[in-house]
């Protein structure tokens, strides 16, 4: 039976958005039918606080800064395999909603969701079950059930994982200085992971490097 705002539980939430009013809101809502145990701003902060809370949910946004919720969200997973992820996103693209739910996502909502929608979604994600925002359009769902996700994540697999970091900081507007400070890389394994990247996906110049990094949601717009 679906607990009720008076039925609190002592499961564990974990909340990531970096837009500090909904964080807010999110904590005080979700705070009376369970135990908030954390409100982090970054993507790099959502992993931190993952590994030393252990959370048994993470309410997470995809746009977030220092690393996206996708790439958070799958961290977040490979160190907690029972942890559930629920989106809580503004982005309604099919394919960024099939991206999520193959980082390991139990539901995914869009921000114009009511709040009684989100913490049904967190009760069904506890309880093992997927849901799905009332507001994703037909051809997202759709997407979801028929669409080849193999397909849909051709593109990404061709970068690893470090890669990745080093086109979402491109995207940021770093040098390769700056990235090597921040990866503690040296100056010539950046510049070998941007020239490799460069080559995979064709991109004949940083400003392709960005947009892709864009387009991918690797980087916010």
């Amino acid at each position: 039976m679906l607990r009720t705002g008076s039925e609190k539980t002592n499961a564990r939430i974990l909340i990531a958005d970096d837009h500090n009013l909904v964080a807010e809101l999110c904590s005080r809502l979700l705070g009376k039918d369970f135990d908030v145990v954390g409100v982090v701003g970054d993507g790099r902060a959502l992993v931190r606080a993952a590994g030393e809370l252990k959370p048994d949910v993470i309410v997470l946004d995809i746009a977030m800064p220092a690393l996206n919720g996708l790439d958070a969200g799958r961290q977040a997973k490979e160190m907690l395999p029972a942890v559930k992820l629920v989106y809580l996103t503004m982005y309604s693209d099919a394919h960024v909603v099939a991206e999520a739910f193959a980082c390991g996502a139990s539901s995914y909502l869009l921000k114009t969701c009511t709040a009684s929608e989100l913490v049904l979604a967190v009760h069904q994600a506890l309880r093992g079950e997927r849901y799905l925002s009332k507001a994703l359009s037909r051809d997202a769902i759709d997407f979801l059930r028929f669409g080849s996700k193999r397909e849909l994540l051709n593109d990404d697999e061709r970068l690893t994982d470090r890669q990745r970091e080093v086109l979402r900081l491109v995207a940021e507007g770093k040098t390769i200085k700056e990235i090597a400070g921040i990866l503690h890389l040296t100056f010539r394994t950046v510049a070998y992971h941007k020239y490799r990247m460069m080559e995979v996906l064709g991109a004949r110049s940083s400003a392709e490097l960005v947009k892709y990094a864009v387009r991918n949601h690797i980087a916010a717009a």
